[in-house]
């Protein structure tokens, strides 16, 4: 890009212009620094938004080994990219966590997608909540393999006694794609749901996400 004017070039367009006037492709170029033999850097991050349908969602769901296959994406240019993927995540939910009440499943939908939803591994998450919908707390619980995690409801209960927790909303995910619950699912919040109504406490809801959908068992009549 040397011979590009300075109006053109990411950076620079970045310094004089602002963000908000970069192109997805642009901002990624700029995390890429170079191009390959053949390719600017805009025109590599191009075609790698290509790959994805021109869809950074689909971007954010690719790994290490994903990215590194790209031709011109070497060790460099993909942990860069995934540190910036995880960043947005980590921003997206830590500005959604502060002072949040819970109203509807979407609203834990918005916390919980960015932490758990684009893993290759299961995992096991609750959100506790005070007497008047507040978040006192999102807990990790359990972390599995490709189709299942072990959680422990006893580790549940007494972490919601410790905070004098009033509401549970049980969260984790799907790396299969599908967010329908198994029966498993449907076994385990009954068994959380029965553990909890002896101490007084509400399982409120409990949600599966999975890429970009999820499934409430609240929304769908199940609690």
């Amino acid at each position: 890009m040397a011979d590009w004017s300075d109006q053109d070039k990411p950076r620079e367009k970045f310094v004089q212009q602002g963000s908000s006037f970069l192109s997805d492709a642009e901002l990624i170029a700029i995390l890429l620094r170079t191009g390959s033999e053949t390719e600017n850097a805009v025109e590599l991050s191009k075609r790698i938004l290509a790959k994805y349908g021109n869809s950074l969602n689909s971007l954010a769901e690719a790994t290490l080994n994903d990215l590194r296959k790209i031709r011109g994406i070497g060790m460099v240019k993909a942990v860069t990219m995934m540190a910036a993927i995880e960043l947005g995540r980590r921003l997206r939910a830590e500005v959604v966590e502060q002072g949040r009440s819970v109203n509807s499943s979407y609203d834990i939908v918005e916390l919980i997608q960015p932490k758990i939803a684009h893993l290759k591994h299961e995992e096991f998450w609750a959100v506790f909540l005070n007497q008047a919908s507040k978040i006192l707390k999102i807990s990790q619980i359990s972390k599995g393999g490709l189709t299942a995690t072990v959680v422990d409801v006893r580790m549940i209960m007494q972490e919601a006694l410790m905070l004098e927790t009033t509401g549970i909303i049980l969260c984790h995910n799907h790396p299969s794609g599908s967010v329908r619950p198994s029966s498993q699912d449907k076994a385990l919040t009954k068994q959380i749901e029965s553990a909890a109504s002896l101490l007084n406490i509400r399982v409120v809801d409990h949600i599966i996400v999975s890429g970009n959908s999820y499934y409430s068992f609240l929304d769908e009549g199940m609690l």
